[in-house]
C-alpha cells in the first residue's frame, strides 16, 4: 500500500528492535523491548525522518524552493527537517515558538538550535503574543508574494503524508515479531502524528497490538481526539476504513507542569535507561514516555506474560540544552 506513494530516501530502515533485558529484570514485570527510531540515521536520528521521506517527496513534486516549518525551541522535528532539506538542496526556514517559561540561555542556543544552524537553516522566533501557525502562515504568504514557492510542514510533520511513515513502521514491527507477538506498543504522543500513524497501521494490518500514548503536553481527552482525527484522515487518504475509537488510548499522568518542563520521573527514567542499557532518551518526549512505561509496570497495568515494545522517537541531541534540569 505505502509503495504507491512518492517517497525520498532519508533514513536507515528497518530500525532495530532490541530486548531491554537489564531493565526488564530490574522492573520485574513484562519483557520490554525497544524500537530504535533514534537510529534512523538523519541528523542523529529520530521519528520525524520517516515522516519527512513522504512529506518532502511532495514538496519536491510541487517544485518548492523553500520549506517552512514550526516547532518549539528545541524541536527535534525542526532539526531533522533542516538536515533533510540540506541533503535535498532545499532552503529551510524554521519558525520557533517559546513554550518553556523562564528558559535559560543554554536552552535557547544549544542542542537542536545549534544544529539547525549547522545544517544551514534560517530561524525566526515567533513573537510571544502571536500564534505560531498564524505567524508562519503570514511568512509563507509573504514568500509567495515575493515570487517564491514555499512549502509548509505542520508542527511535528503530523499530517496524512507524515503518518504514512508510521503506517510503514507498524508493518516493520509486525513483520519482526515472529511467533511471539508484541502485546503493547508505548510511545510519547505530542503533535500526534507518530501515534496516529501506528493506529492507522494497526487498522490496516488488522493487528491486535494495543498502542499506548504517553502525553507530553495535553490532557487525555484533547490528545485522544487529536490522534483519532489524524488517524482517520490518514486512513481516508490511503482509502482504508476508519479506526476504532477505542484503539486510541492516552495516559496524561506524566506531563508534569507542562511541555518541556522537567519532572523527577523523567530524570529517573533517563538515568535508568542510560545506566542499565547505555541508551540515551530525551527530556521532553522519550524520557517522559519511559517514565510512563515504568509507572504502568509498577502499577501492574501489564501482565508478566505481556511483551511490550517501547518506541524510541529520538531527541538525545537536545540533552545539552537541558543540563540545568539535571543539576
Amino acid at each position: 500500500m505505502i509503495e504507491n506513494f512518492k517517497r525520498v530516501s532519508l533514513g536507515h530502515f528497518p530500525t532495530p528492535i532490541e530486548h531491554l533485558k537489564s531493565i526488564s529484570d530490574y522492573l520485574g514485570g513484562p519483557q520490554i523491548f525497544i524500537k530504535r527510531d533514534d537510529c534512523t540515521g538523519l541528523a542523529t536520528g529520530g521519528n520525524k525522518t520517516r515522516k519527512l521521506e513522504f512529506i518532502l517527496a511532495d514538496a519536491i513534486d510541487k517544485n518548492a524552493d523553500l520549506v517552512v516549518t514550526v516547532g518549539a525551541i528545541q524541536s527535534n522535528h525542526a532539526r531533522q527537517t533542516a538536515a533533510a532539506c540540506a541533503r535535498l538542496g532545499l532552503k529551510c526556514l524554521i519558525v520557533l515558538e517559546q513554550r518553556l517559561k523562564d528558559a535559560p540561555e543554554i536552552y535557547m542556543s544549544s542542542g537542536n538550535v545549534f544544529l539547525n544552524k549547522v545544517f544551514g537553516a534560517e530561524m525566526i522566533l515567533c513573537p510571544p503574543d502571536r500564534d505560531v501557525k498564524d505567524y508562519a502562515d503570514e511568512i509563507v504568504e509573504e514568500k509567495k508574494h515575493s515570487g517564491g514557492n514555499p512549502y509548509f510542514i505542520p508542527v511535528g510533520g503530523s499530517n496524512h503524508l507524515g503518518e504514512l511513515g508510521y503506517i510503514e513502521c507498524m508493518r516493520e514491527i509486525i513483520e519482526n515479531q515472529n511467533n511471539n507477538p508484541f502485546t503493547h506498543i508505548l510511545l510519547a504522543t505530542g503533535s500526534g502524528g507518530t501515534h496516529a500513524g501506528l493506529v492507522a497501521g494497526k487498522t490496516i494490518f488488522q493487528s491486535e497490538i494495543k498502542v499506548i500514548g504517553i502525553s507530553i503536553k495535553d490532557n487525555k481527552s484533547i490528545q485522544e481526539e487529536r490522534v483519532y482525527q489524524l488517524a482517520t484522515n490518514s486512513l481516508k487518504y490511503v482509502d482504508s476504513s476508519a479506526p476504532n475509537r477505542e484503539d486510541v488510548f492516552v495516559d496524561d499522568s506524566y506531563v508534569g507542569p507542562g511541555y518541556a518542563e522537567p519532572t523527577d520521573g523523567m530524570r529517573k527514567a533517563l538515568s535508568l535507561m542510560a545506566t542499565r542499557e547505555g541508551i540515551l532518551l530525551d527530556p521532553v518526549y522519550s524520557g517522559k514516555a519511559f517514565d510512563g512505561l515504568i509507572g504502568l509496570v509498577q502499577s501492574n497495568f501489564f501482565k508478566t506474560t505481556d511483551k511490550v515494545l517501547f518506541l524510541h522517537t529520538g531527541g538525545s541531541a537536545a540533552i545539552p540544552a537541558f543540563e540545568w534540569a539535571f543539576e
